[in-house]
């Protein structure tokens, strides 16, 4: 297992490394896209846990936290990129 996590992550490095600037803001769209379904996941998982069920309800609150930063995050990112393609006013 261990090593298809490290293969994986070098397969995930080269191949983001290759992506043309061009089509980076329509990837981290995307990438919002993915997450903003983990979110809600990982809130049906916690909807679905028992109230006792500590270890549910902490990793569902943890991925609604971190995904919730990771969509913002991406948004800010993307937002920030459009910015750079938008033509300067002239005075």
């Amino acid at each position: 297992m261990i090593t298809i996590v490290i293969l994986s992550i070098f397969l995930g490095i080269e191949v983001i490394s290759r992506v043309p600037s061009v089509l980076h803001t329509p990837l981290m769209s995307g990438a919002n896209a993915i997450h903003g379904v983990v979110i809600i996941g990982a809130i049906i998982v916690m909807g679905q846990a028992e109230p006792t069920d500590y270890l549910s309800l902490i990793l569902g609150f943890l991925a609604v936290i971190l995904g919730t930063l990771n969509v913002v995050g991406g948004f800010v990112v993307t937002d920030r990129m459009l910015e750079m393609f938008k033509s300067k006013k002239k005075k």
